[in-house]
């Protein structure tokens, strides 16, 4: 609610006067209090982050550990739950895991490892059921191209020694930026960007794999950037062989499988879950059915196989140590460690929030990233290398039931049975197969058509970012196009918000429609504001109501920072100067004075134009809605323009703020004098603690609560009290008439300009006791109460007719009978004293006190015949009547408003 007063509301009481109805009416008691804002500290802010100290530390250690919150509550179903989402990725993991250390140049064994590693210490460290951590393949390829950079440069590093070592650096990285709650880092990487590179890396892996695929990868190096792999490969596609067969069968099935298990999912919905796990398990199917087919091809010379075999996997850990690392090799990999660090939380932390979102759970990305750093920390011990959240692992994990991060240690156990009982049948698994499984999962990572297309719609700078990201990956290598991507989303984001453009927006008064259940229209009228250039598609017929009256809204829609301060202000100066004029015709005393680059004549009052319809100068308002932070150059850009408007409007304009979302922000603008104002409070918000104000079937007693500090009067709620407050503030006088700056109405005086200004204030200060109606002064009150009682005291003496006030009775004898009333200046016509309850009237205040006390005695309305200021008796008698001194008192409740 807004409610109007021209006093500084400090030590100031809204108050509404006794209505003159009988005791029947019921009398509501209004209050107002004041409110100061406690603004902040930084011994405040010091002082709120060590509360309770003991119970932060234990909270903060407690969170390492979040299996702790779960643990005690495990059950037998979520065990069932576990099992069979254990059981299918760890089915998944170990074929998956040998293909891809393969692209790491690694030994089989070392994918298991990691794999292994993964799934069992990740759960203690877990706030996601579903993420599956191991091998992947945008990882494994990245390791593949640092052990292959490195190796050539000291060949006396065995590769599984480079890996380790690259895994216990980057996760000691990884787990330095959890620690010290860095995961908010993950989120300047956007979807776009990510986007490309997955479909970067997704192009370079499977290309690398055709070779495998194929037969012919001894001919041509699979570590080219992808454009010359693809040359190359059709050159040398007379070397394919045998390979080919299987790894294109392969492929063909694995595809195939899925397609059909998707079709017969839909056409027999109540089997979805059968055909799930059979998709879902059909690269395992795939390695199997191959493997055996390899056997029977080479069982007869496996010395001289006529396809490509895995080869021999050593059974059980056989790489188990301290990891080594020393100068010369942490100096060979140190350049590749920054897209080590990205890959390991981009692609893990992207997947976690995803899957949360789906699963309806929150992670936290500080706790994930430590759980990857002590994942590849650990690691190394047992001979692994960089592992990370895998997204099609987890998909299916999530899709299989997974009740808890405990499904991981279920997948672990089946590792161990693989790499201790299952090490010799890995001999014959065809690397065909192997590549077309990568080629399968891979293919899952290119952005499809249906993403390209809502790039194109939400923005095409982005979606040429997208394409720059992935170019660059297919004609160089993943690193340089993780740089690219994300160097591009980062020059795009800076640029935003340099050029952040504010709105000058206008009032437009709307009608809401709303259909009510019996189909009644019921229109509801309140204010909007819309940019005056229609830049968010607003219907540009409609014409708001702008600066005309010289009071100007500037809405900011980003951080006032000193990237954008200088954009933001040039675009405000420039509006204001062009839509108003100067307060004086020469802003500058002599010709001396002027600034070298001002583009006047030599004498600027010879072209100034008489006629300049322009308005001055009077009021900002800014709305801060949009704006979270403002830093020390936005504010003094802030300062520098309000002494240039000053000087140019040859007054003291006022900035007024809207949607000061942080006490920081309002401590800010205060420490630069904003906020205050000569005037005081002209329009403020205040709320009834009660319910509705206006709802006059509730309780008798209204308090009234300022919103905001009442020492910042040019602080408000919205925008409509800002306007308000500004041409309430800044009605002046242009050519002897008071202007209303929300009508345009104009008063001779500025006590009626006043008067007038609170009919467009919500606030009624004077009730109707009788419909709950409200008005702004008593006036009006008791013009209206007449309608309900019936008491017209103004009679006609030419006919019968009676009249609520005097002036009806005027109009009616003027133009009925043709009586005009002509009188003096403030010649005093004779008062009426009129009873409200019965219509008894009386130009003797005596009698009328008489007739008031004799048959209404119990009216709020004797108690001011006691105030010999208002009521002249023609003698004291009245004063010394004993029935006076033993009248009836009325509690302050049933007279006084407070």
């Amino acid at each position: 609610m807004v409610g109007h007063t021209q006093d500084q509301l400090k030590h100031t009481k809204l108050s509404t006067p006794v209505s003159s109805l009988s005791s029947l009416s019921r009398i509501r008691t209004v209050t107002h209090h004041e409110y100061f804002e406690p603004y902040p500290t930084v011994k405040g802010w010091l002082k709120s982050q060590m509360n309770n100290p003991k119970q932060r530390i234990k909270n903060y250690f407690l969170s390492y550990l979040p299996f702790i919150n779960w643990i005690y509550r495990y059950n037998l179903t979520w065990f069932w739950g576990d099992l069979i989402a254990g059981l299918t990725v760890g089915a998944i993991v170990i074929p998956q895991s040998m293909a891809y250390s393969g692209l790491a140049k690694l030994a089989p064994q070392f994918g298991l490892y990691s794999s292994f590693v993964g799934v069992m210490i990740y759960w203690i460290f877990a706030t996601s059921k579903d993420i599956s951590i191991g091998p992947v393949a945008v990882m494994s390829a990245l390791t593949g191209n640092v052990i292959e950079a490195v190796h050539k440069e000291y060949p006396g590093y065995e590769l599984h020694t480079i890996a380790s070592a690259l895994s216990l650096i980057a996760g000691c990285i990884v787990f330095s930026l959890g620690m010290f709650r860095l995961g908010f880092l993950v989120d300047f990487i956007p979807l776009p960007a990510l986007a490309a590179f997955m479909t970067g890396s997704a192009l370079n892996i499977a290309m690398g794999q055709i070779p495998t695929l194929m037969g012919n990868n001894k001919y041509l190096d699979t570590r080219a950037p992808t454009y010359l792999v693809f040359y190359n490969f059709w050159k040398q596609i007379s070397h394919c062989n045998l390979n080919a067969a299987l790894g294109l069968t392969s492929l063909f099935l694995l595809y195939l499988i899925r397609f059909i298990c998707l079709r017969a999912s839909k056409r027999f919905p109540t089997k979805e879950k059968l055909f799930f796990f059979i998709s879902t398990l059909r690269a395992v199917f795939i390695i199997l059915l191959y493997l055996l087919i390899s056997w029977l091809i080479n069982r007869s010379d496996p010395k001289k196989p006529r396809t490509t075999l895995l080869g021999t996997v050593p059974r059980g850990f056989q790489n188990m140590g301290l990891p080594y690392i020393d100068r010369p090799l942490l100096s060979a990999f140190l350049s590749y460690l920054p897209s080590t660090v990205i890959v390991l939380l981009i692609e893990h932390v992207a997947i976690a929030k995803s899957f949360g979102r789906i699963n309806n759970y929150v992670i936290d990305p500080n706790q994930e990233l430590i759980a990857i750093g002590v994942t590849n920390i650990f690691g190394p011990f047992f001979g692994a290398y960089p592992a990370t959240g895998s997204f099609s692992r987890t998909a299916i994990k999530s899709k299989a039931g997974v009740r808890t991060p405990m499904a991981g240690v279920v997948s672990g156990a089946l590792i161990i049975l693989g790499i201790y009982a299952l090490s010799a049948m890995f001999y014959w698994i065809s690397q065909a197969s192997l590549a077309a499984v990568i080629i399968h999962a891979v293919g899952d990572l290119i952005a499809g058509p249906e993403t390209l297309k809502r790039f194109w719609q939400v923005s095409p700078i982005e979606f040429f970012i997208f394409w720059i990201g992935v170019i660059v990956t297919i004609f160089s290598t993943i690193e340089i196009g993780i740089y690219v991507t994300i160097i591009s989303s980062g020059i795009l984001l800076l640029f935003r918000i340099a050029k952040a453009r504010g709105q000058f927006v206008g009032r437009v008064q709307i009608k809401q429609v709303k259909l009510s259940v019996d189909n009644h229209i019921h229109l509801a009228t309140r204010n909007i504001y819309v940019p005056l250039d229609h830049s968010d598609g607003s219907n540009p017929t409609i014409i708001p109501v702008s600066s005309g009256n010289g009071i100007f809204i500037y809405r900011l829609n980003e951080s006032f920072l000193y990237p954008n301060a200088n954009h933001y202000i040039e675009l405000m100066i420039e509006e204001i100067f062009r839509e108003t004029k100067p307060g004086k015709t020469n802003l500058y005393d002599s010709l001396g004075e002027q600034p070298w680059n001002l583009k006047t004549s030599r004498h600027p009052e010879r072209d100034q134009q008489k006629d300049d319809q322009r308005p001055y100068l009077h009021a900002l308002i800014l709305d801060f809605s949009g704006v979270p932070h403002l830093d020390i150059t936005g504010l003094q850009s802030l300062v520098d323009v309000r002494r240039q408007l000053d000087r140019y409007a040859d007054k003291k304009v006022n900035w007024h703020f809207v949607g000061l979302s942080h006490p920081w922000l309002k401590r800010a603008l205060i420490s630069a004098g904003f906020g205050s104002s000569e005037q005081g409070h002209t329009v403020f918000s205040v709320v009834n603690v009660y319910g509705n104000i206006d709802d006059s079937e509730n309780s008798a007693d209204v308090a009234l609560v300022p919103i905001f500090d009442i020492n910042r009067p040019l602080f408000h709620a919205d925008l409509d009290e800002a306007y308000e407050a500004a041409v309430a503030t800044n009605a002046t006088n242009h050519g002897e008439e008071f202007i209303c700056g929300l009508c345009m109405k104009t008063f001779k005086l500025q006590r009626l300009l006043n008067r007038h200004l609170k009919n467009h204030s919500q606030l009624k200060r004077y009730l109707c006791t009788f419909c709950g109606k409200g008005f702004n002064d008593t006036f009006d009150l008791k013009r209206h109460t007449r309608t309900h009682t019936g008491v017209r005291p103004f009679k006609c003496d030419q006919c019968e007719k009676a009249f609520t006030q005097r002036c009806s009775l005027e109009s009616h004898q003027r133009k009925v009978h043709g009586l005009n009333h002509i009188y003096g200046y403030k010649i005093r016509r004779n008062k009426l004293y009129v009873c409200e309850d019965c219509g008894h009237t009386s130009t003797d205040p005596a009698k009328h006190y008489e007739h008031i006390k004799n048959f209404h005695p119990y009216s709020p309305l004797i108690h001011r015949y006691y105030d010999k200021r208002q009521f002249k008796f023609d003698s004291n008698s009245l004063l010394s009547n004993k029935s006076i001194s033993d009248r009836s008192i009325l509690s302050d409740e049933d007279n006084h408003i407070q």
